[in-house]
């Protein structure tokens, strides 16, 4: 990828949701919502706190995270979708 974020943004690919429900009825694609979880692809150098320290992120790349249904920015990089958002939209990191 040719894209790095600055500051305290990440950006992040949107993971597929399911096709099929629990019960296992099929949802058509205009009846789908937005997935709200994605993988980190790239992760910003971090924000600077008021004496000019750098604050490290707590996500990295390849972190499969819960975001806000409405987060970010959606852009299109190298031909690919993906959304930026700043870390502070991120509401959790899915751990294996």
């Amino acid at each position: 990828m040719s894209f790095r974020p600055l500051h305290d943004r990440v950006v992040v690919r949107r993971l597929d949701s399911e096709e099929k429900t629990k019960g296992g009825i099929i949802i058509p694609d205009t009846a789908k919502e937005k997935p709200s979880e994605g993988v980190v692809v790239a992760v910003g150098p971090g924000a600077r706190d008021e004496d000019g320290e750098r604050i490290a992120l707590d996500v990295k790349a390849g972190d499969r995270i819960l975001f806000g249904k409405w987060s970010g920015t959606e852009v299109k990089v190298d031909g690919e979708d993906l959304l930026i958002m700043k870390e502070s939209d991120i509401m959790g990191i899915i751990e294996a």
